[in-house]
Formats: structure tokens, sequence, C-alpha cells
């Protein structure tokens, strides 16, 4: 799907997501020291405001204008600030600054494995050495076993795929796939994401 799709989907007054941040996101980073943060694929920045309610310094990249002004009237009536940035993760060169971020966070970020690889390399790249790095993604397994989200292989992956791409750069603390309750018309089900956590080496 390319921006315009994006900006078409984004384009309602409505959050097409929720305000709040993705519950794995909040587990995971709560308490981690503040520092400079980069959101990548940053959507409406339910994610990014989060982080600067938590006191980070975040740029939010995205490819949807029409998103990223939506996470900038987010940020505003939640009283904080955020930096939006305009890029496209698979055309990567100056999208973000190398060694510059504390933080890389990737959340439901989904492309074909080729350019997946590249954004996650994007994203090891732009940690600093003792700087975390944190994806929650739609499992290859959620399209058997789990509940919604994209209903084509070529852009589900595993943690173990993911985790494969930053070991190279940084140690894997977590990867794993983890379940996600999903309220639906039919009852409560049970989403299969993949988490990775792993600290710039």
């Amino acid at each position: 799907m390319d921006a315009e799709a994006w900006d078409e989907r984004y384009r309602g007054t409505e959050l097409v997501w929720s305000a709040g941040p993705n519950r794995f996101v909040a587990e995971e980073l709560a308490g981690l020291p503040a520092g400079r943060a980069v959101d990548l694929a940053a959507g409406e920045g339910r994610n990014a405001v989060w982080l600067a309610e938590q006191g980070w310094d975040v740029d939010a990249v995205d490819f949807s204008p029409v998103a990223l002004a939506k996470a900038e009237r987010l940020a505003g009536e939640r009283g904080v600030t955020i930096r939006t940035v305009r890029a496209d993760l698979t055309e990567p060169a100056g999208a973000v600054e190398p060694a510059a971020y504390d933080l890389a966070l990737v959340v439901y970020l989904q492309l074909p494995w080729p350019l997946m690889a590249e954004a996650l390399r994007l994203a090891a790249t732009a940690v600093r050495p003792g700087g975390t790095l944190l994806l929650v993604g739609h499992d290859s397994d959620n399209l058997e076993h789990g509940y919604g989200g994209p209903q084509s292989p070529d852009v589900l992956y595993t943690a173990d795929r993911v985790a494969d791409v930053w070991r190279p750069h940084a140690r894997i603390l977590r990867a794993e796939p983890v379940g996600r309750p999903v309220e639906t018309d039919e009852g409560p089900r049970t989403a299969i994401d993949a988490l990775v956590r792993a600290e710039r080496v």
C-alpha cells in the first residue's frame, strides 16, 4: 500500500487506531529512562505521543502527511510536542540520523521482507550503543492461528527473523510471539504478534 492509499485511510477526523499506546510498547518501555526516540512508521502518533508524555524527545517518521498531521494534533491535545518527519522507509536515505537515538520503535510496520529487513537495519543504525530497539508486528503465525492483521504472508514475519537482522548490531533481550486480546463482534479473540527487544552494542 502506498502513501496515497494510507492518506485516504487516515483522512477521516476520527483516529484509525486507538489514542493509547500499544500495550507491549507501554509494558516494555515503562520505566526506561527517557532520552531521544524515533518512532518509525508512526502513523497517527499514538506511541510517539505516549513516549513524549513519559519525557522522551520524539521524532515520529511516516510517509503519510495526513497521518503526521493527526499525530501533531494528538500531541497538541495531550499537551506534548513531537517532531514529525515525512519519509518513506523503503527509501531510507536521509530518513533518520545514524547513532542519534536512545530508542528506535517499529510497531506494525509490515513490508515485503527485503524492504522490511532494510527498515530494520535502518532502525538498528539509528540507535547509539546502549540504546533500545523494540519491534511489535503481526506474526506470521497470526494468519492461520490468530486474528486480524494483514492477510498476505508476504508482509508477515517472525520474531526470530527480525532478531536475526538485529543480532549483528545488538544484543537480543527478547524475541518471541505474544498473544494480544482483541474484542470482536463475535467475542474475544487473540491476535499473535512478534515482539523483539534488543540493546544496541
